[in-house]
């Protein structure tokens, strides 16, 4: 019965006057019809192909659901096939799949089956000579394994389709060479014939006078040096010539020159095909591509440079770099722009920023520079020849020093830029370490400096960039065995002279160089992200000793210091909790330290972070405070619990009429806002004095005792404390 239909079908198609005219678009449509029914489809579409891309124009299409044929009509055009596919469709002239928006072979539809739900697919070529001119598709939206007699029957319909096109063909044969000798003459890129045996160009149509400005009747029927590519150069054309009579592609892009001077990039490609006289001849085709290229150039100047500056960018100057194995680098960083930026606004802050970056290109140009760049949001950077004189290299840079700390006004003010300059002679360092990590090093020491802020890498900090290097080393080493241990520092109730608290302070067990102080290897924790993990074990090892502290009724609170990372990192108040709900802990035992200047970062999340913190029963401690830019505003703000004033303000309480003013009125602030206030760095019986008297809350120092372990430090505020009593 099956094949009887599959006869009757048949049929219908070889008897029908579509076929018989040579109507290729009626035939399609009749055979779309014919097959959506026999097969139950979702779709049956037929695709002719219009040239080797396999280009796709739908010829016709046929679903129960009209919907399914517009997008079939949108999207199956739009799409070309791939290589992969078209040498599947060669070689066994189908492609069945029932896992069609998976297969590997059909992935260059993949948005159409997602567009249209098609699951499972025939696709049969239409061949003439063995040349694919066409497809018939079959679609399902959902999966089914086609059986191969109707797989054949398909194929059959596909044979009935490609005779229908032969007919069609021969029909138009003339009618075709007039209208592609008619296409030709109205395209828009060039193109043309040449004789490769005398190079003489035979055939050339209007779109190159268009392009080029010489006429027709000067390059029709004349050489190839006669065009613009080949102009006094024979050798060239020789040598071409013999690349497309060996079978060779000739392809391109290049900049040429018209007669009357005015530049034009063309992107052109020849191939050589031989007559039925067995003549060797190329078809040369060209395309003005002026405006693209100018388009790209446009979209590289942005990919390259900076929009504010018109200097290179951070990427195009690492690249720039990797290829330098020699010269001075010199990085540069606009010390306290922030601030600027800040207080006077983002528009004065890009002028000072434009300011610098037209200084630095003067500077650039007139040493000669390989590269400059804006490299951050306040940092710059140039490279230039080597040199190998000390002398000279420091008054260059001197000369750049002054040249940016000149005066400048932004809109009505008179701005001072201050920058701090790094320095790095590339060849001895490029080899071992990257020379902006080294540039990094020497900015940190600049930024020191009192005076002149600039920095030449030299063996010194060579030395510590290795030092820091193999502590980064070793710290990878460290997170992983546990080599890390809390000590703690108590701190002194001045009011009744008892011990109320201990800050826990990380000491590092290195195998090789002893214990380390946080000083030691903190900042390189920072700089590499391992700060995180070990702010995470400093604040459970922690919690986990005030446990065991309050389950011997030991009434004291634990101070913890949290890096900024840590503090934004965006889980801390998870990991507080988990810690304060695992432990126990006493509400307000446990104090985070946090410096001012990391708690700006960001005051909006710290606000939040504060808040809910604090409502967790965990307090809120100012680090070194007095040394940042808090306000009372945002002091006022967080729902802090206490501040710590910075050791530097204690050390000359003494000495110094301005310490003591600071330390008083820092005192005075926290009182006026109900803050709990510790004085950090306490070593003499005098600065106690005056910080009893000035009714300072808390101290902690060597006055009282270093950080010690823990097994010391109980002992050690158990005695204290009894001695109290």
């Amino acid at each position: 019965m099956k094949q009887n239909e599959q006869q009757h079908l048949l049929e219908l198609i070889v008897n029908s006057k579509a076929k018989e005219k040579g109507d290729f678009t009626a035939t399609s449509e009749l055979a779309c019809k014919l097959l959506l029914k026999y097969f139950n489809a979702t779709c049956v579409s037929v695709i002719s192909l219009r040239n080797k891309a396999l280009e796709q124009k739908v010829v016709a299409c046929a679903s129960p659901n009209t919907s399914m044929v517009e997008v079939t009509k949108k999207f199956r055009h739009k799409h070309f096939a791939s290589e992969l596919y078209f040498d599947e469709i060669r070689r066994y002239r189908h492609v069945v799949s029932n896992i069609s928006p998976t297969d590997k072979r059909l992935t260059c539809f993949s948005e159409y089956y997602l567009q249209s739900g098609i699951q499972s697919n025939l696709d049969v070529a239409i061949r003439i000579n063995g040349h694919i001119e066409g497809l018939l598709c079959i679609e399902f939206d959902h999966q089914i394994e086609l059986p191969k007699q109707s797989i054949e029957f398909a194929c059959q319909f596909a044979d009935q389709l490609a005779l229908t096109l032969a007919t069609r063909y021969a029909y138009d044969k003339d009618e075709r060479l007039t209208l592609f000798h008619s296409a030709t003459e109205q395209a828009k890129h060039v193109l043309m014939l040449v004789n490769l045996k005398n190079q003489i160009i035979e055939y050339i149509n209007p779109a190159h006078e268009k392009m080029t400005g010489l006429s027709r009747d000067v390059v029709q029927n004349n050489e190839l040096i006669t065009l613009d590519f080949f102009r006094g150069k024979r050798e060239l054309a020789n040598e071409l010539t013999q690349e497309l009579i060996a079978g060779k592609t000739v392809q391109g892009e290049t900049e040429l020159q018209r007669i009357d001077g005015t530049n034009y990039w063309v992107q052109y490609q020849a191939s050589r095909f031989v007559t039925e006289q067995g003549n060797y001849y190329a078809l040369v085709s060209c395309l003005d591509v002026s405006e693209q290229r100018r388009h790209k150039d446009e979209l590289e100047k942005l990919a390259w440079n900076c929009t504010l500056t018109g200097l290179h960018n951070r990427l195009h100057f690492t690249q720039q770099l990797d290829v330098t194995s020699e010269g001075v680098l010199i990085l540069i960083d606009l010390m306290g722009f922030k601030r600027f930026n800040d207080t006077s606004g983002h528009e004065q802050g890009d002028s000072l920023l434009t300011e610098v970056a037209r200084r630095l290109k003067h500077f650039a140009e007139s040493n000669g520079a390989i590269d400059v760049a804006r490299v951050g949001s306040d940092e710059f950077a140039l490279i230039l020849p080597a040199i190998h004189s000390s002398d000279i290299l420091e008054e260059t840079i001197v000369k750049l020093y002054q040249k940016l700390s000149v005066p400048s006004v932004i809109g009505r003010e008179k701005v001072d830029p201050k920058a701090a300059i790094a320095v790095v002679d590339i060849a001895p360092v490029v080899g071992e370490f990257s020379p902006l990590s080294c540039a990094d090093i020497a900015l940190q020491y600049a930024k020191k400096k009192a005076m002149m802020n600039y920095q030449i890498f030299n063996d010194d900090l060579l030395a510590t960039f290795k030092n820091n290097a193999e502590i980064e080393r070793d710290l990878q080493t460290a997170i992983r065995g546990r080599q890390f241990e809390l000590y703690y520092q108590p701190l002194m109730d001045l009011k009744n002279h008892k011990f109320i608290g201990a800050e826990a302070l990380i000491r590092w067990h290195h195998p090789k160089k002893g214990v380390l102080y946080p000083g030691a290897f903190i900042d390189i924790a920072e700089q590499t992200g391992m700060i995180n993990a070990i702010g995470d074990w400093v604040l459970e090892a922690a919690c986990k000793q005030l446990n065991l502290w309050q389950r011997k009724n030991v009434d004291i609170v634990m101070h913890v210091n949290v890096a900024a990372r840590q503090f934004f990192s965006g889980n801390l108040f998870e990991q507080v909790w988990n810690l304060v709900t695992r432990y126990r802990l006493k509400p307000q035992s446990l104090i985070l330290e946090i410096t001012e200047t990391e708690l700006m970062g960001d005051v909006r999340h710290a606000t939040c972070l504060c808040q809910e913190l604090a409502d967790l029963g965990v307090g809120l401690a100012i680090d070194d405070f007095g040394t940042g830019y808090s306000s009372m505003r945002y002091l006022k703000q967080f729902p802090i619990s206490k501040l710590k004033i910075d050791r530097s303000f204690i050390s000359d309480l003494t000495t110094s009429h301005q310490s003591r003013e600071i330390v008083s009125a820092i005192i005075a602030m926290a009182k006026a806002l109900n803050i709990s206030l510790t004085a950090e760095g306490v070593e003499t019986k005098e600065q106690e004095l005056f910080l009893e008297d000035s009714l300072c809350n808390h101290a902690q120092g060597y006055l009282y005792s270093p950080a010690i372990r823990e097994n010391e430090f109980s002992r050690f505020i158990s005695e204290q404390n009894e001695t109290v009593h």
